[in-house]
C-alpha cells in the first residue's frame, strides 16, 4: 500500500491530504475539474501531492478517499471506483448539504454505496475534525494515544484502511458492517470526542444495542 487519492481539495481533503504525505504515502488528490485548476492550491497548501483529474487521481490509488461535500458525490463518476478501497470521510450538513430526509447520518454511507455501487466501500475519518487529524496523531503503543472507527461491509476493505489510519497516527477500531457506521455520525457521543481504543470500543459497543 504506497498510494491514497483524495477526491475533494477543500479543508478536510487537504488536511488528509497532508497526513497522508506524513505518513509516508504518495498522494494523489483531484478537484472538481480539470488538474491545472488545483495544481497552484496543491503546491501551496498541500505540497508533495499530485494533482490529477479525478479518473488518473485514482487509477492507481490503493485507497481513495472521498472529500468533498456530501451532497457532490455523485457528481464522482462511479466506474473509476469499482473494486476500489472507498473511504467515505463526508458527514451531512444542512448547511451545506441542504435539508433531507437522511440528514442525521443515518444513512449516510449506505447512499453513498448505492452511487458506488462497485466500490468497496469503508465510513472512516469523518468523526475527527480536520485541524484535529494533524495535531493528534501519535506513534503505536503511545499512551492514550487516540481511535478512529472503521465501518464496512467488507472486512479486508476495512483491514486496509485500519493499517492507513494506524500509519495516520490513530489506533483503528473496527465496528462492524457499514450500517454501524451510524454510531459515529454527527449527534453521537463519539462524534469529534478524543477517546483511547478501549473507550471506542465501550461505547460502539454501546452505541450498537439500539441498533
Amino acid at each position: 500500500m504506497t498510494t491514497i487519492a483524495v477526491l475533494g481539495v477543500g479543508r478536510v481533503g487537504s488536511a488528509v491530504a497532508r497526513t497522508a504525505l506524513r505518513s509516508g504515502f504518495d498522494v494523489n488528490v483531484a478537484g472538481s475539474g480539470a488538474a491545472e485548476d488545483i495544481t497552484l492550491l496543491t503546491e501551496i497548501v498541500i505540497p508533495g501531492a499530485v494533482p490529477m483529474t479525478a479518473d488518473d487521481a485514482v487509477r492507481d490509488a490503493d485507497i481513495v478517499i472521498l472529500a468533498v461535500p456530501l451532497h457532490k458525490h455523485q457528481s464522482i463518476a462511479p466506474a473509476p471506483l469499482a473494486g476500489k478501497v472507498v473511504v467515505d470521510a463526508m458527514n451531512w450538513w444542512s448547511p451545506v448539504d441542504g435539508d433531507s430526509d437522511k440528514a442525521d447520518d443515518t444513512t449516510t454511507s449506505e447512499t453513498v454505496a448505492e452511487h458506488f455501487v462497485d466500490a468497496r466501500l469503508v465510513k472512516s475519518l469523518n468523526h475527527i475534525g480536520y485541524h484535529e487529524l494533524e495535531e493528534d496523531w501519535a506513534e503505536p503503543d503511545t499512551d492514550e494515544r487516540r481511535a478512529l472507527a472503521v465501518a464496512s461491509d467488507d472486512e479486508a476493505a476495512a483491514e486496509l484502511v485500519s493499517t492507513m489510519i494506524d500509519r495516520f497516527g490513530f489506533d483503528p477500531v473496527y465496528s462492524g458492517p457499514l450500517h454501524t457506521g451510524r454510531t459515529f455520525g454527527p449527534g453521537t457521543r463519539i462524534f469529534n470526542s478524543i477517546l483511547t481504543k478501549g473507550e471506542l470500543e465501550a461505547e460502539l459497543t454501546s452505541h450498537q444495542y439500539a441498533l
